[in-house]
């Protein structure tokens, strides 16, 4: 390996490494100091920029890191079709911020937050209707919305209207009778969004169609955003039956009787809570309410937001799914504009909002690119395309148009004929509804030059926005990266059977088991219940499930038990920090832990081993894996000549 590190005039050093600041040379590839910097403070923004810091970042990471990405091109990795076109994916959507129109963009994400601190409260009737739908099954649908809200609007009720024969396609309307709650931006597809914010309280509107088909809206309310709030839950499901309800019923109210007592509501809602999305997590849920995409039904919403502090909980309380007890972790107040912009900026363009911005973004690249077109060309084209390519059979004969090789469209230093066009058109056919063909060729010729404006701006961002080719640049060389080691370090590792188990051999006595105990542990309601416990494993041959049969005949909640092989400090024998209960063979202890109460029968007490390879297979692959990847580094090292410019280097900071 040949490291030199520069330390010349800034003269001499402007002559070796020219005036582009170059601060490592690897082989024949310069690295500028400003995509050192982007790297360096990339995930720490408050780095230090003392040169013993500096240096030991180039020379710990930066190195090692271009290192790996130069041997992924000398492999070609960079020429594997999957690993292109994922990063094209990366691309196209790393590219939409800079595809669209930014003044229009911010009028809608002003239009989101004044949504976002405005809820409304709505109840809307679905008609269902396929996004490509014929022209006679949309009318269908259209008429039969207005004919609903006719019956609205001459006094039948809305509720009666939407959960009756004929009513709504939503299936929900059976509990809600269609009313969603209140909600606010980003919550609902935009042009239902947009329908009902421009909606009247207590107004019907028009038909309004969206993605799901034609709906008919009822704005019941607007009020403040109250804010958007973490909750926990415990749920116990019903079925809707009158049975299930009343055993739901109980079931609940037994549980909030122990929260009365001092229960904790995480471990009630690990033990109890029916909702196996949450109950692991100690009940918590994801936050709803204003600038959240996350809605709850309406009972559920009302319930929540009524607690006025956290840590506060409910009574129990009924929604379409079961029971619940919801307690409140904390309110977050509806944010400044400040605050939510960014956030809102992201969601914005993301959502299908953004596509209005985009054809005014696309008239102003016309402008600036000087575009030109001869649209008058079309005129002989709609006169030979027949009707075959609705049904995606139609073809060009070459030549059948004298002016094919004539150019339509330029901008730039870009120029497509009319050729170009057919082309494009012969690839986008589909089978689809008869329509006009001069307005289907219209059609089309718009999509095509909103794709070709696009398409040519999007070669042009990296030249026009150094963020967005220093993002494309992190992307692929991430990419590349993650493929190399996947090669080079990780499979190999995991395939490697007779490198795994001789890096096992050579340093199994790392991979080790504590002291361990093999037995059961019984978590108890009270100290009643513990020494009941503790005395049926004392003087009975019962099973666990006997004991379980016997002590949880009136009440589930008694007596919970696990059985497994526990190391010796294991969270559950943990009695105070860092002081853990300990156990003699054969016998059964009684103990408390944060107030909770527990007899341990302990079968046998497995002393400190060392685990064979199978028991320390993952540890060992990890530890290899090290192995290797440090191996290869110096072997990489070794072939690369590196040359680090300490001069530039040791003034990085003042080229941010």
């Amino acid at each position: 390996m040949k490291i030199t590190v520069l330390i010349f005039s800034v003269l001499f050093t402007n002559l070796m490494f020219g005036q582009n600041n170059t601060v490592l040379t690897i082989n024949n590839s310069n690295y500028n100091v400003s995509e050192f910097n982007y790297i360096y403070t990339k995930n720490n923004p408050n780095a230090s920029y003392h040169d013993d810091s500096l240096m030991a970042y180039i020379e710990k990471y930066f190195i090692d890191y271009k290192l790996k990405i130069i041997e992924a091109k000398r492999l070609g990795y960079d020429t594997l079709p999957r690993l292109i076109n994922e990063l094209q994916q990366y691309r196209t959507q790393l590219s939409r911020p800079y595809l669209i129109d930014k003044d229009k963009n911010e009028a809608l994400v002003k239009e989101a937050y004044d949504r976002t601190i405005n809820e409304v409260r709505a109840s809307h009737i679905l008609i269902k209707l396929a996004a490509r739908s014929t022209p006679v099954d949309t009318l269908k649908a259209y008429n039969r919305a207005i004919e609903l809200r006719k019956r609205i609007l001459a006094g039948e009720a809305f509720e009666a209207v939407a959960a009756g024969p004929g009513g709504s396609d939503d299936k929900s309307v059976v509990n809600n009778k269609g009313d969603l709650g209140y909600f606010t931006a980003l919550q609902m597809v935009y042009p239902f969004e947009e329908a009902a914010y421009n909606t009247a309280i207590g107004d019907v509107s028009m038909p309004v169609r969206t993605q799901f088909g034609y709906h008919i809206i009822k704005v019941i309310d607007k009020r403040k955003a109250t804010g958007k709030i973490q909750t926990a839950h415990i749920m116990i499901l019903s079925d809707g039956s009158k049975e299930q309800n009343e055993k739901g019923k109980a079931k609940i109210d037994e549980i909030y009787g122990l929260l009365q007592k001092g229960g904790e509501f995480k471990d009630l809602a690990q033990k109890y809570s029916d909702d196996q999305s949450s109950n692991t997590k100690g009940g918590v849920l994801p936050e709803f309410g204003a600038g959240t995409r996350q809605r709850m039904v309406p009972e559920f919403e009302k319930v929540a937001f009524s607690l006025t502090k956290d840590g506060a909980y409910s009574k129990p309380f009924q929604t379409a799914y079961g029971w619940h007890i919801v307690k409140r972790i904390s309110l977050t107040p509806v944010p400044t504009y400040d605050q939510i912009n960014r956030e809102l900026k992201l969601k914005v363009e993301k959502d299908v909002r953004a596509q209005k911005t985009q054809q005014s973004f696309i008239n102003k690249l016309k402008v600036d690119y000087k575009f030109s077109e001869n649209k008058s060309l079309l005129e002989p084209l709609k006169l030979i395309m027949n009707h075959t390519v609705f049904s995606g059979g139609w073809a060009y004969v070459n030549d059948s148009l004298k002016q094919q090789n004539e150019t339509i469209v330029s901008f730039a230093n870009e120029t497509f004929t009319l050729l170009d066009f057919i082309k494009y058109v012969e690839g986008q056919q589909r089978k689809e509804s008869p329509q006009s063909m001069s307005t289907y060729i219209d059609y089309k010729y718009d999509a095509w030059i909103n794709m070709l404006m696009l398409q040519y701006e999007d070669t042009q961002l990296e030249e026009k926005h150094p963020a967005f080719k220093n993002l494309m640049q992190e992307y692929e060389e991430g990419v590349l990266i993650f493929e190399i080691m996947q090669k080079q370090i990780w499979t190999k590792a995991s395939t490697d059977s007779v490198g795994l188990r001789e890096y096992y051999e050579a340093h199994k006595n790392e991979f080790t088991f504590e002291k361990r105990y093999d037995g059961e542990l019984y978590k108890c309601k009270d100290k009643a219940t513990a020494k009941m416990v503790l005395k049926m494993l004392n003087s009975t041959d019962l099973t666990n499930q006997q004991i379980k049969d016997t002590l949880n005949r009136d009440s589930q909640l008694n007596v919970n038990i696990k059985t497994t092989i526990f190391n010796a400090t294991a969270k559950e024998f943990e009695i105070k920090s860092g002081g853990f209960e300990s156990f003699e063979t054969g016998k059964s202890t009684l103990y408390i832990k944060d107030g909770e109460y527990y007899v341990f029968k302990n079968k046998m007490t497995l002393k400190p081993s060392i685990r064979k390879f199978e028991e320390a297979k993952g540890l060992a692959t990890a530890g290899y894996q090290n192995e290797l990847h440090e191996v290869w580094l110096k072997e990489l090292r070794s072939k690369a000549d590196i040359k680090v410019n300490k001069e530039v280097l040791y003034k990085a900071e003042s080229y941010k």
